[in-house]
Protein backbone atom coordinates (compact mmCIF):
# COMPACT_ATOMS: atom_id res chain seq x y z
CA UNK A 1 0.00 0.00 0.00
CA UNK A 2 1.16 2.90 -0.52
CA UNK A 3 1.19 5.69 2.21
CA UNK A 4 0.00 9.28 1.16
CA UNK A 5 2.24 11.85 2.72
CA UNK A 6 1.12 14.84 4.05
CA UNK A 7 1.87 18.35 3.91
CA UNK A 8 2.35 19.21 7.90
CA UNK A 9 4.82 15.68 8.11
CA UNK A 10 6.75 17.41 5.10
CA UNK A 11 7.18 20.67 6.09
CA UNK A 12 7.90 19.57 9.67
CA UNK A 13 10.53 17.34 8.41
CA UNK A 14 12.47 20.07 6.73
CA UNK A 15 11.67 22.56 9.45
CA UNK A 16 12.83 20.36 12.34
CA UNK A 17 16.03 18.98 10.02
CA UNK A 18 17.56 22.76 10.04
CA UNK A 19 16.45 24.14 13.41
CA UNK A 20 18.40 21.31 14.30
CA UNK A 21 21.84 21.27 12.82
CA UNK A 22 21.45 25.40 13.69
CA UNK A 23 20.90 24.35 17.08
CA UNK A 24 23.70 21.78 16.79
CA UNK A 25 26.00 24.55 15.42
CA UNK A 26 25.31 26.96 18.03
CA UNK A 27 26.20 23.87 20.45
CA UNK A 28 29.34 23.15 18.56
CA UNK A 29 30.34 27.02 18.68
CA UNK A 30 29.90 27.33 22.51
CA UNK A 31 31.39 23.96 23.08
CA UNK A 32 34.74 25.33 21.22
CA UNK A 33 34.68 28.47 23.46
CA UNK A 34 34.26 26.46 26.05
CA UNK A 35 37.11 24.62 25.38
CA UNK A 36 39.39 26.99 24.49
CA UNK A 37 38.27 28.47 28.19
CA UNK A 38 36.72 31.33 26.91
CA UNK A 39 35.49 33.85 29.72
CA UNK A 40 34.89 37.77 30.68
CA UNK A 41 33.23 39.69 33.33
CA UNK A 42 29.90 39.83 31.46
CA UNK A 43 30.02 36.10 30.18
CA UNK A 44 31.64 33.65 32.70
CA UNK A 45 32.79 30.66 31.95
CA UNK A 46 29.77 28.50 33.58
CA UNK A 47 27.20 30.34 31.55
CA UNK A 48 28.76 28.94 28.04
CA UNK A 49 29.41 25.63 29.45
CA UNK A 50 25.84 25.55 30.50
CA UNK A 51 24.20 27.17 27.78
CA UNK A 52 26.07 24.63 25.64
CA UNK A 53 24.84 21.55 27.47
CA UNK A 54 21.22 23.12 27.21
CA UNK A 55 21.55 23.99 23.36
CA UNK A 56 22.45 20.09 22.69
CA UNK A 57 19.72 18.80 24.81
CA UNK A 58 17.27 21.29 22.46
CA UNK A 59 19.02 19.90 19.17
CA UNK A 60 18.93 16.15 19.88
CA UNK A 61 15.16 17.15 20.58
CA UNK A 62 14.51 18.69 17.44
CA UNK A 63 16.91 16.08 15.83
CA UNK A 64 14.31 13.23 16.99
CA UNK A 65 11.59 15.25 15.53
CA UNK A 66 13.13 15.17 12.42
CA UNK A 67 13.68 11.93 12.37
CA UNK A 68 10.25 10.80 13.56
CA UNK A 69 8.04 13.07 11.37
CA UNK A 70 10.44 11.84 8.23
CA UNK A 71 9.56 8.20 9.05
CA UNK A 72 5.77 9.02 9.51
CA UNK A 73 5.91 10.85 6.74
CA UNK A 74 5.86 8.23 4.38
CA UNK A 75 6.96 9.54 1.35
CA UNK A 76 10.59 7.92 1.10
CA UNK A 77 10.44 4.47 2.44
CA UNK A 78 12.34 5.42 5.55
CA UNK A 79 11.96 3.16 8.61
CA UNK A 80 13.00 3.42 12.27
CA UNK A 81 15.89 0.81 11.65
CA UNK A 82 16.97 3.05 8.64
CA UNK A 83 17.88 6.25 11.23
CA UNK A 84 19.76 4.23 13.94
CA UNK A 85 21.50 1.41 11.60
CA UNK A 86 24.24 3.62 8.67
CA UNK A 87 24.08 2.69 5.13
CA UNK A 88 21.05 0.40 5.40
CA UNK A 89 18.20 2.58 4.22
CA UNK A 90 17.44 1.54 0.51
CA UNK A 91 16.51 5.24 0.23
CA UNK A 92 20.31 7.60 -1.05
CA UNK A 93 21.67 4.62 1.50
CA UNK A 94 25.31 6.86 1.71
CA UNK A 95 23.83 10.09 2.73
CA UNK A 96 20.57 9.06 4.44
CA UNK A 97 23.36 6.78 6.76
CA UNK A 98 25.32 9.93 7.23
CA UNK A 99 22.58 11.07 9.02
CA UNK A 100 21.64 7.62 10.95
CA UNK A 101 25.37 8.09 12.01
CA UNK A 102 24.97 11.57 13.19
CA UNK A 103 22.89 10.46 15.56
CA UNK A 104 24.78 7.69 16.88
CA UNK A 105 27.45 10.01 17.56
CA UNK A 106 24.61 12.58 20.06
CA UNK A 107 23.58 9.42 21.22
CA UNK A 108 27.00 7.89 22.21
CA UNK A 109 27.53 11.50 24.22
CA UNK A 110 24.22 11.61 25.79
CA UNK A 111 24.53 7.58 27.20
CA UNK A 112 27.93 8.51 28.63
CA UNK A 113 27.38 12.03 30.06
CA UNK A 114 24.15 10.03 31.56
CA UNK A 115 26.78 7.60 33.21
CA UNK A 116 29.87 9.64 33.25
CA UNK A 117 30.57 8.54 37.09
CA UNK A 118 30.55 4.92 36.56
CA UNK A 119 33.15 5.33 33.70
CA UNK A 120 36.62 7.07 33.18
CA UNK A 121 37.06 10.46 32.05
CA UNK A 122 39.08 8.89 29.54
CA UNK A 123 36.28 7.05 28.13
CA UNK A 124 34.01 10.03 28.46
CA UNK A 125 36.43 12.55 26.70
CA UNK A 126 37.07 10.15 23.88
CA UNK A 127 33.38 9.60 22.94
CA UNK A 128 32.97 13.48 23.64
CA UNK A 129 35.26 14.73 21.59
CA UNK A 130 34.38 11.82 18.84
CA UNK A 131 30.85 13.94 18.80
CA UNK A 132 32.56 16.52 17.19
CA UNK A 133 32.26 14.81 13.96
CA UNK A 134 28.64 14.85 13.88
CA UNK A 135 28.57 18.38 12.78
CA UNK A 136 30.24 18.20 9.90
CA UNK A 137 28.65 14.64 9.07
CA UNK A 138 25.17 16.45 9.83
CA UNK A 139 25.94 19.12 7.28
CA UNK A 140 26.79 15.94 4.73
CA UNK A 141 23.84 14.46 5.25
CA UNK A 142 21.92 17.81 4.88
CA UNK A 143 23.25 18.40 1.58
CA UNK A 144 22.94 15.14 0.02
CA UNK A 145 19.51 14.26 1.36
CA UNK A 146 18.01 17.43 1.58
CA UNK A 147 15.11 18.81 -0.62
CA UNK A 148 16.41 22.60 0.33
CA UNK A 149 19.82 22.06 -0.92
CA UNK A 150 18.79 23.81 -4.39
CA UNK A 151 17.26 26.86 -2.61
CA UNK A 152 18.92 29.66 -1.92
CA UNK A 153 18.16 30.29 1.76
CA UNK A 154 18.80 26.66 2.00
CA UNK A 155 22.38 27.35 0.65
CA UNK A 156 22.51 30.89 2.72
CA UNK A 157 21.73 28.27 5.78
CA UNK A 158 24.48 25.84 5.03
CA UNK A 159 26.79 29.04 4.70
CA UNK A 160 25.91 30.45 7.91
CA UNK A 161 26.77 28.20 10.13
CA UNK A 162 29.74 26.97 8.44
CA UNK A 163 31.07 30.56 9.29
CA UNK A 164 29.86 30.34 12.83
CA UNK A 165 32.05 27.29 13.33
CA UNK A 166 35.03 28.41 11.41
CA UNK A 167 34.79 31.15 13.15
CA UNK A 168 34.98 29.51 16.70
CA UNK A 169 37.34 27.37 15.53
CA UNK A 170 39.37 30.31 14.23
CA UNK A 171 38.95 32.05 18.06
CA UNK A 172 40.34 28.55 19.61
CA UNK A 173 43.67 28.62 17.53
CA UNK A 174 44.36 32.39 18.05
CA UNK A 175 43.78 31.95 22.13
CA UNK A 176 47.04 30.90 23.30
CA UNK A 177 49.15 31.16 20.12
CA UNK A 178 51.59 30.82 20.11
CA UNK A 179 51.76 27.61 21.95
CA UNK A 180 51.63 24.48 19.56
CA UNK A 181 52.10 26.71 16.70
CA UNK A 182 52.87 24.37 14.37
CA UNK A 183 49.45 22.50 14.81
CA UNK A 184 47.71 25.63 14.79
CA UNK A 185 48.50 26.50 11.56
CA UNK A 186 48.09 22.89 9.97
CA UNK A 187 44.53 23.59 11.84
CA UNK A 188 44.02 26.34 10.30
CA UNK A 189 45.11 25.80 6.88
CA UNK A 190 42.65 22.16 7.32
CA UNK A 191 39.72 24.82 8.55
CA UNK A 192 40.12 26.54 5.25
CA UNK A 193 40.87 23.89 2.58
CA UNK A 194 38.22 21.71 3.47
CA UNK A 195 35.44 23.68 3.04
CA UNK A 196 36.46 24.97 0.00
CA UNK A 197 36.61 20.67 -1.05
CA UNK A 198 32.84 20.80 0.20
CA UNK A 199 31.90 23.32 -1.93
CA UNK A 200 33.87 21.82 -4.95
CA UNK A 201 31.39 18.89 -3.92
CA UNK A 202 28.33 20.58 -3.34
CA UNK A 203 28.66 22.53 -6.55
CA UNK A 204 29.45 19.68 -8.67
CA UNK A 205 26.53 16.83 -7.33
CA UNK A 206 23.62 18.65 -4.66
CA UNK A 207 23.43 21.58 -6.12
CA UNK A 208 23.35 19.94 -10.22
CA UNK A 209 20.24 18.81 -11.68
CA UNK A 210 19.60 15.04 -11.54
CA UNK A 211 21.34 14.51 -8.04
CA UNK A 212 18.09 13.12 -6.33
CA UNK A 213 18.95 9.93 -9.22
CA UNK A 214 22.59 10.04 -8.75
CA UNK A 215 22.36 9.56 -4.93
CA UNK A 216 20.26 6.75 -4.91
CA UNK A 217 16.57 7.85 -4.74
CA UNK A 218 14.48 4.81 -5.87
CA UNK A 219 12.15 4.63 -9.27
CA UNK A 220 8.42 5.40 -8.01
CA UNK A 221 6.29 3.03 -9.27
CA UNK A 222 5.16 3.19 -12.73
CA UNK A 223 1.87 4.37 -14.30
CA UNK A 224 -0.73 1.73 -14.22
CA UNK A 225 -1.84 0.26 -17.22
CA UNK A 226 -4.57 2.87 -17.92
CA UNK A 227 -2.60 5.69 -17.99
CA UNK A 228 -3.21 6.82 -14.59
CA UNK A 229 -0.45 8.62 -12.99
CA UNK A 230 1.71 7.48 -10.11
CA UNK A 231 0.50 7.65 -6.57
CA UNK A 232 3.33 8.71 -5.43
CA UNK A 233 3.40 12.59 -4.33
CA UNK A 234 6.17 15.12 -6.06
CA UNK A 235 8.14 16.53 -3.00
CA UNK A 236 10.60 18.49 -5.55
CA UNK A 237 11.16 22.19 -4.65
CA UNK A 238 8.23 24.19 -6.23
CA UNK A 239 6.44 20.90 -6.98
CA UNK A 240 2.60 21.34 -6.69
CA UNK A 241 0.84 19.33 -4.04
Amino acid sequence: MIVASSELTWYLTRSSGFVALILLTVSVALGVLAMARFRSTAWPRFVTQALHRNVSLLAICFLGAHIATTVLDGFAPIGWLDAVVPFISAYRPIWLGLGALALDLLIAVVVTSLVRRRISHGVWRVVHLTSWLAWPIAVLHGLGTGSDSQAGWGQLVYVICALVVLVSCWCRLAIGWPTNAGARVAAGVASVLVPLVVIVWAVAGPLEPGWAKRAGTPAPPSSTSTGAAPLVPDHSPGAVQ
